[in-house]
Parts: structure tokens; C-alpha cells; sequence
């Protein structure tokens, strides 16, 4: 059913230019970097641009354009930029940004005008200003400038630990859960078995499904950014000469830059996607195959652990050497994880060891109340 009177809808439209442009407006007059004030200078032009777009809209059905001013949300964050600067609102200014990037999409008028290519290039380019930032008044930030912390990484290492934590500790539960039973020895091999493989094979499917989405989301990105490429290839030159001008370079500079790139294609969009996107178009977030199947071998290098002694003994014994070497293997997991948080190596190991005990030995509990009541 056709709207019957868009008035309202523009002039909201109307609103939220308003809004950004003065915002964008008082960034500019208070950013000391001559460079980004200018950015900042050039992104109100546009959004006044826009406002103007919507009150032409509004005249064109006969009403007339409201005169607005920004509103309190703006004007509270104008009122933070002067008093603290920008870098102290542009994280929610990007955030705010990113909500609103795809509003104009299933807007016709919008859409005819160009609208939406306008709002995306924007959303990136404060991206790329706020991730250029600093956090004014964060913790990561002071705790850089004081040097007493070290920063969290080695994120393969960390995946590779937490992987295979997940299969010794559930896997440890589950064989002394059906210890706890009183199950025979080559039936607790075999549960412990089926474990592993459904622990890993659920593993490896969910990391499959999630590199497989995160592939699919960067084509459709690069693809959008390859038809906005192809029909306004000025505007994205645009773009780009403000990102590498958010990045530091003089604004001469970055607008020869941003010509020389956009004048070939195919060297323009691999461009934009690495530069706007940040996107490597070679990679798209890696093999969702090599992600299952290290997820899948992590997995049941834990799980692996408590189920190898039932291989070879029986009984009480079994119960022993299976949690002396879970044991020793939460030991070196925790121990592991000091790597990348910091803490000591002692109290991760052990910590790591008591919260794997204490899970195995409210499944040992649990089994063995469901074994006599099932034996009688």
C-alpha cells in the first residue's frame, strides 16, 4: 500500500541531516588537526547537502520545510567535543553512524538521489577516524602510556589452548560421569570415544558455519563496494582521498592518490575493499576447511586425555591415571593461558585444575547417584 503522505518521513530524514551536519560542524571548529578538521568540514557540507535534498522533497508535495534545530542528543555531544574534544565522542558518533548506515536503503527517493552510497561512505570514514583515535580517559590507553601492561595477542595461541580445553574438560566429565556408574571399563572407552568425535565434529561444523557466513558477508560487501565502484566512481574516489586524509595524509596528497587508484578498476576496488572495508580479498576471512578441521583436531587432542587410559586398565586404576593425567594437562593449559592474560603461571595452572575437578567431580557424583538407582 503506497504511503499517503511521505511528510513525515522526510522531515525525520530532514532531522537527522540536521543533526549530523551541525555535529560534524562543531568537530571541525574543534579538532586542532588542521587535516581532520577539514574532513570534518567536508562531511557537514555534504549532510547540508542532503538536508537540502529533503527539503526540496518536502516542497515538492506543497508543505512547507520546517526550520529544525539540532537536537538535544546532538547538542549534548556538540557540548563533549568542545568541552573534551572530539576523540571523546567519536566513538559514539561511529557508533551512532553504523546504526544509521543503512537507513536510506529502502527509501526510493533516497535511493534515486544517491543517498545511501553517501551514508555508507560516511559510516567508513568515521570508522577509520575513530579506530586512528585515542580513547580519551580509556584504560587501554593509560595503561599503554604507563607501560605496565602488556596487551592481549597471540590470538592462534589462545584459539589453539581454549580448543583444546573444551575437549579435555567436557570430555573429562563425561568419562567420570559414567565412572561414577560403575560401567564397565571397555563401556566407558567407548562412551568416552563417542564424546570426543561428537565434541569435535560439533567443533568443526560450528567453525565451519562461522568462516563459511563471515566468507559470505565480505562478498556481498565487495560486491556492493564494486557496484557503487562502477556507479559513482567519483564519490568513491571521494571517500577514499577522506580515509587516507583520516590516516594522516595532506589532503593534496590524498586526492592525487585517490585518482591514481580509482583511474584502473580492478586496483581501485582491491583498494577501497582493503582500505574501507578492511577486507583482504585474497584471504576473506580463511579456509572454513582448515578452520574445521583444526578446530576438529584441537578438540580431540583434549579429549583424547581422559579416555586414553581405559585403552590399557580397568577400574579404580583407570579412574587414578585418567585424572593424574587430566591433571597435569589442565596444569599446562592454565599455565598456557598466562601467556595472554598475565597472570602468574601458578595460579592459572592451578585455578585451571580446581574448576576441571570440580566439574568431573559433580558428574562423578551425579553418576553414581543414577547408577544405584538404576542397579537398584
Amino acid at each position: 500500500m503506497a504511503e499517503e503522505d511521505p511528510q513525515r518521513r522526510y522531515a525525520a530524514n530532514l532531522q537527522g541531516e540536521v543533526d549530523s551536519a551541525a555535529l560534524y560542524r562543531t568537530l571541525s571548529k574543534t579538532e586542532k588537526d588542521p587535516q581532520l578538521a577539514q574532513v570534518y568540514a567536508r562531511l557537514g557540507a555534504v549532510e547540508d547537502a542532503h538536508a537540502e535534498f529533503w527539503r526540496r522533497k518536502i516542497g515538492a508535495i506543497g508543505r512547507r520545510a520546517p526550520k529544525l534545530r539540532p537536537s538535544f542528543r546532538t547538542r549534548a555531544l556538540e557540548w563533549l567535543a568542545r568541552r573534551f574534544g572530539p576523540a571523546f565522542v567519536l566513538p559514539t558518533i561511529n557508533t551512532l553512524e553504523q546504526m544509521d548506515s543503512g537507513a536510506y536503503d529502502t527509501q526510493p527517493e533516497a535511493v534515486a538521489g544517491g543517498l545511501p552510497a553517501a551514508e555508507r561512505s560516511h559510516a567508513r570514514i568515521i570508522e577509520a577516524l575513530a579506530a586512528r583515535s585515542p580513547r580519551a580517559f580509556s584504560g587501554p590507553t593509560i595503561a599503554q602510556l604507563e607501560g605496565r601492561h602488556r596487551r592481549f595477542g597471540g590470538n592462534a595461541l589462545r584459539a589453539a589452548v581454549l580448543g583444546a580445553n573444551d575437549g579435555l574438560c567436557s570430555n573429562l566429565s563425561l568419562v567420570m560421569g559414567v565412572a561414577g556408574a560403575d560401567l564397565a571399563a571397555h563401556a566407558i572407552l567407548v562412551t568416552g570415544l563417542a564424546g570426543l568425535l561428537a565434541g569435535a565434529c560439533s567443533m568443526a561444523l560450528g567453525e565451519w558455519l562461522s568462516v563459511s557466513t563471515t566468507r559470505e558477508a565480505y562478498q556481498r560487501q565487495i560486491k556492493t563496494e564494486a557496484d557503487e565502484l562502477e556507479q559513482v566512481p567519483e564519490e568513491e574516489a571521494e571517500e577514499l582521498a577522506l580515509i587516507y586524509q583520516a590516516k594522516g595524509l595532506p589532503g593534496d596528497q590524498a586526492q592525487a592518490l585517490a585518482q591514481r587508484l580509482i583511474a584502473n578498476k580492478q586496483t581501485a576496488l582491491d583498494t577501497l575493499v582493503r582500505e574501507e572495508l578492511g577486507i583482504d580479498p585474497e584471504e576473506l576471512g580463511g579456509s572454513p576447511w582448515a578452520a574445521a578441521g583444526t578446530s576438529f583436531g584441537l578438540f580431540a587432542l583434549g579429549a583424547i586425555v581422559p579416555v586414553a587410559p581405559y585403552f590399557a586398565l580397568a577400574g579404580p586404576a583407570a579412574v587414578i591415571v585418567s585424572l593424574a593425567a587430566s591433571g597435569a594437562a589442565l596444569f599446562l593449559i592454565g599455565a598456557a593461558t598466562s601467556l595472554f592474560t598475565g597472570s602468574g603461571v601458578w595460579f592459572s595452572g592451578v585455578r585451571q585444575q580446581l574448576i576441571g575437578f570440580a566439574a568431573a567431580g559433580v558428574t562423578f557424583g551425579v553418576g553414581k547417584i543414577i547408577g544405584v538407582a538404576v542397579t537398584g
